[in-house]
């Protein structure tokens, strides 16, 4: 069994009658990371998070969790993960209070201070029945279910549903603090900004295929920026185009308006003859980035580009793994 991997898959495949939802994933995810999940909607996020959590059989394929398989060794799976659906209700007629009790108790106990400390943090009452809490407040107590008992992998599907802004920043403050102590967490997410404030690494799939995985730092390598060059006399704008990394230029009076990706050595180099006046550099567009990787329909899965929607899966109901 090879335990240097928190997630490891092999052809994993899952069909729903004729239609493929996961088709031949081969994924890795080391220990110790925060690892991102992105895909538009229908593209098998949420069924590879099933697979994972014990909740769906494969068609055909492996998967395995700290080398353990998880079809042969479910129980064993399930007690090393945390794992939270993407539409969490629990039960309507338990209060917060006995809902964790119950499932503290399938995994074989859990620390009361632990519980409290959590609710604590996200301001939830663990009193009330959760067929009257709110979506963000149901959360709340998916989220407690998923940390509670510190499992050594977290799988999480669309974590931050509901949540106000204040607790969605409580909650990636809570992804960082469970990496340093050496916990995994697989990310599942429609809100690419939240991912790129936790994620080490990140997988993109598309249409139930892997298109890459990649560094987080290599996503923001590529992402483009804007780049305003203001010039003494005139631009030079046959040179600017022939810049490594130079996407596009607009020119207006005396400024060049250019996009640019990877570094801008090259483009430095090849304006600073002609009389830089001015540069003036805007945020960098890191969902375009994201989004290029789906546009073109290449068949080379790193060149892919994205043009089928917003990132993230459309949520299933299931109550936990």
């Amino acid at each position: 069994m090879d335990e240097s991997l928190a997630v490891a898959t092999t052809g994993l495949t899952k069909a729903f009658g004729k239609r493929r939802a996961l088709q031949d994933l081969d994924l890795e995810v080391p220990r110790g990371v925060v690892f991102g999940y992105l895909g538009p909607n229908g593209a098998g996020k949420t069924t590879t998070l099933k697979l994972l959590a014990g909740l769906y059989r494969p068609t055909s394929g492996r998967a395995r969790i700290f080398g353990r398989d998880v079809t042969s060794d479910r129980d064993r799976v399930q007690r090393m993960i945390g794992y939270l659906p993407g539409d969490f209700t629990g039960y309507a007629d338990q209060t917060g209070r006995q809902f964790l009790h119950l499932i503290a108790s399938l995994r074989g106990g859990v620390d009361p201070a632990m519980v409290r400390r959590l609710a604590e943090r996200f301001d939830v009452d663990l009193g009330r029945r959760l067929g009257t809490l709110s979506h963000g407040n149901r959360q709340k107590i998916g989220i407690i279910q998923a940390f509670m008992n510190q499992p050594p992998l977290l799988v999480l599907d669309e974590p931050t549903q509901g949540l106000d802004p204040l607790m969605q920043r409580e909650f990636l403050a809570l992804l960082g603090e469970v990496r340093g102590r050496g916990q995994t967490v697989l990310l599942s997410s429609h809100v690419l900004s939240e991912v790129e404030a936790v994620a080490d690494r990140i997988a993109i799939l598309k249409s139930g295929r892997l298109l890459t995985t990649l560094p987080m730092d290599d996503l923001h390598a590529g992402a483009r920026r804007s780049i305003d060059l203001t010039f003494e006399h005139d631009v030079p704008e046959a040179e600017l185009r022939h810049a490594s990394g130079v996407r596009d230029v607009h020119v207006r009076d005396r400024t060049a308006h250019l996009t640019v990706t990877g570094s801008t050595a090259d483009l430095v180099r090849v304006a600073a003859p002609y009389g830089v006046a001015r540069i003036t550099t805007h945020d960098t567009d890191l969902a375009d980035t994201f989004l290029g990787f789906y546009e073109n329909g290449s068949e080379d899965p790193d060149a892919q580009r994205l043009s089928e929607g917003p990132v993230g899966s459309a949520p299933q109901p299931s109550l936990l793994g």
